[in-house]
């Protein structure tokens, strides 16, 4: 199951508490204040990981707490500080404060980390205070994390024009794949390599219908996903009955990104006109070509027909699109692709 959005509240660790003791001995009967300080609260620490790539664990558990300082001893002991939480998250989560809905931090890489919650500092004890006092509370914060998933390409287009079959085709992913609308319920991510270990990652965003955009049919959960590729594959299925439902067909996707968000709307692209292998596909692609006036890479993937060239042509639009050359040896080629 892929899940994209998640509420969570996290509590840092209190201070421990700084105690009230005195050292006496046969020469100091009175005695003098010896107390500990208490350990600092353990913090929550938000970590970017590459084994997570959902957020459905968060649908399990919402509440995250770290370890509270330990309390403070005799002697002068200090109390032990309580163990910091690390709570891993895939690439590409955004973290909101759930209750103000500002960003505070996009979380792209592996690696990113960050303390969201910081613990209470430790209660002073009377060595160091005239009384001690207990520790300060750990802070606590409701936030809502949402994932958009990083891809060099995404690819685009209508329920049913094959998006599923091309991705199988071009990488290692294996989304389900079926002759009806809408067998994509999730985003799909695969890894495309082809060339001395050179890598893109590509995403397949779950067949767009009228009015997307506004939710309609999850659509702006999808597109969302979309925000941060370079540019697009538009794939449209040139068997429909007549060109002139092609064309309707490319311009309903295009409508689609645009009143989603400009952003999406100016991303390049390229065009690939699927099922080729069928004679009706055949006979729409001259007219489809010169009525949208763009070049159309006609490919076949139920057939792996075109797949190189349009392979190819993804390549070299890379550096054009800013795209950063990935690089992945023979044990990341089989983490990084696949279904999510």
């Amino acid at each position: 199951m892929f899940i994209d959005t998640a509420k969570i509240t996290v509590k840092a660790g209190s201070g421990g508490k700084g105690v009230d003791t005195f050292y006496r001995d046969k020469l100091n009967m009175k005695g003098f204040p010896d107390g500990g300080d208490g350990g600092d609260g353990g913090n929550i620490i938000l970590r970017v990981s590459t084994n997570v790539h959902t957020l459905i664990d968060f649908r399990y558990r919402q509440l995250f707490q770290a370890k509270d300082g330990g309390r403070g001893g005799s002697k002068q002991a200090r109390g032990k500080n309580g163990a910091n939480m690390v709570i891993d998250i895939p690439e590409g989560t955004l973290v909101y404060d759930a209750g103000t809905n500002e960003l505070i931090r996009d979380m792209l890489k592996k690696g990113d980390e960050m303390i969201i919650a910081k613990g209470g500092a430790g209660g002073k004890g009377n060595r160091s205070h005239k009384n001690a006092i207990p520790g300060e509370k750990g802070a606590e914060k409701r936030l809502f994390l949402e994932l958009k998933l990083i891809a060099d390409i995404g690819i685009v287009g209508l329920p049913n024009a094959g998006k599923s079959t091309l991705m199988s085709k071009m990488s290692n992913a294996h989304p389900r794949i079926a002759d009806f609308a809408f067998t994509t319920k999730n985003p799909v991510l695969g890894v495309v390599r082809y060339a001395d270990g050179k890598a893109f990652k590509i995403a397949e965003i779950p067949g767009l219908i009228e009015d997307s955009h506004k939710g309609r049919g999850l659509g702006d959960k999808f597109l969302r996903h979309a925000e941060r590729t370079k540019f697009f594959v538009h794939l449209i299925d040139l068997s429909r009955q007549t060109p002139e439902e092609v064309i309707a067909d490319y311009h309903r996707v295009n409508k689609e990104l645009q009143l989603y968000s400009q952003n999406l709307a100016s991303k390049a692209q390229i065009i690939a006109g699927n099922k080729m292998d069928t004679c009706q596909a055949k006979r729409n692609f001259n007219s489809v070509k010169k009525a949208l006036g763009k070049n159309i890479m006609p490919i076949s993937a139920k057939e792996s027909m075109g797949i190189d060239k349009l392979i190819n042509a993804i390549v070299k639009q890379l550096p054009r699109a800013g795209c950063p050359e990935i690089i992945i040896d023979s044990g990341e080629q089989t983490r990084a692709g696949g279904m999510i």
